[in-house]
């Protein structure tokens, strides 16, 4: 064959690839919508959570208005057990089934514990860090020493804000390139003095600003994830609400990394791969459930070691209860972390991380 029809021969090949290749990727969407639609198409699971959930709404109204009155006698405190057992009940029915957008609506939800509202609850001797001793503070990213049981910890966490003022100065959670410059200061703080060194993840992704850009976000990522892999203390991550993208992997690459119940992590928001895949935010809720983005999930595909349980409703409906379940899975993984040498805490976590999404093994010859 001359080397002009190959050429041609090549060329009509590729050609006929071409649609091939955007079959198999309209293909995989196909399959994506039909899984969904499987799973969430049920109108009797839907009705009956809506309903549940108008009932708790009516519950909850009835409860505020008893616990209001003066001079309650003993019936009074009857009726209000009862209405607060009811409660615990339907809020339990309610989210049992909730999918993978109910989940990332759960982990945003305005009043959910922030970490200040955990360092209060779960720990004690709180004593700030401030400054990356190269640019300045960073609000959005809090760090600190404190004691836990009695042991000498290194706390570091996203810290979004709870009103408008709040949120303004804490940059919505948005951490800057100096937030993670301060951490990892931090963690070499901890480090020289073996403390070990616990994170708290609930940032919605890597900040989009030009300033964080311009003052070199990226590098603080990367150079966070390097040190992070070879830190030789015990390191604890949870992911208290939304781990999104960069912004939480940057202060996640640990030991062990837990979830709450209803928290999310992920590489993007459902709406923004629903922008990208199908031009249209409205299949957020496809999203969702395509990128697997849920605690069960992620533990299922092994990128999270355990799933700390919620109070029924979400971390929201009780802080405290919320804070305990969280101070026990703390306490439970550090004591595993402290019986490890130093040496093989190290090797462990980066083989933690290199065998990450490894679904195939190939025997060499």
């Amino acid at each position: 064959m001359r080397p002009s029809q190959r050429g041609v021969r090549g060329k009509a090949e590729t050609a006929a690839r071409a649609p091939l290749s955007l079959d198999g990727a309209e293909l995989l969407l196909s399959m994506v919508e039909a899984r969904w639609a499987s799973t969430n198409g049920d109108a009797r699971r839907m009705e009956s959570q809506l309903k549940s959930q108008q009932e708790l709404d009516k519950v909850e109204e009835h409860l505020a208005k008893l616990e209001a009155l003066p001079g309650q006698n003993e019936e009074a405190r009857r009726q209000i057990q009862e209405l607060q057992s009811r409660i615990r009940a339907l809020r339990t029915q309610v989210t049992v089934n909730y999918d993978a957008w109910h989940k990332a609506e759960l982990a945003r939800h305005p009043q959910r514990p922030h970490t200040l509202d955990y360092i209060e609850r779960v720990f004690s001797d709180w004593s700030e860090i401030h400054g990356d001793r190269g640019f300045g503070d960073d609000p959005a990213l809090v760090c600190g020493m404190a004691r836990f049981h009695g042991q000498e910890v290194m706390v570091l966490g996203t810290e979004k804000g709870r009103d408008t003022k709040q949120r303004m100065y804490r940059n919505f959670g948005l951490p800057n390139p100096e937030g993670y410059r301060k951490a990892l200061r931090a963690m070499k703080m901890a480090e020289k003095f073996s403390r070990p060194v616990i994170t708290l993840v609930d940032v919605t992704g890597a900040n989009p600003g030009l300033g964080a850009e311009e003052r070199g976000q990226a590098e603080a990522i990367a150079r966070n994830l390097r040190e992070m892999a070879r830190l030789e203390v015990p390191i604890v991550t949870v992911i208290t609400g939304e781990g999104g993208s960069g912004g939480a992997l940057a202060i996640a690459v640990a030991d062990r990394v837990l979830m709450m119940e209803n928290a999310v992590y992920s590489v993007i928001s459902p709406e923004g791969c629903a922008s990208i895949m199908w031009r249209d935010t409205t299949k957020k809720e496809l999203a969702a459930q395509a990128l697997r983005i849920t605690a069960r999930d992620l533990s299922e595909l092994g990128c999270v070691d355990a799933i700390i349980e919620e109070p029924a409703g979400g971390a929201h409906t009780d802080p405290d209860r919320a804070a305990q379940l969280l101070d026990a899975a703390l306490e439970k993984h550090l004591a595993e972390l402290a019986k490890l040498p130093l040496p093989q805490l190290v090797v462990s976590r980066y083989n933690k991380f290199r065998t990450m999404a490894r679904f195939f093994r190939i025997q060499s010859s």
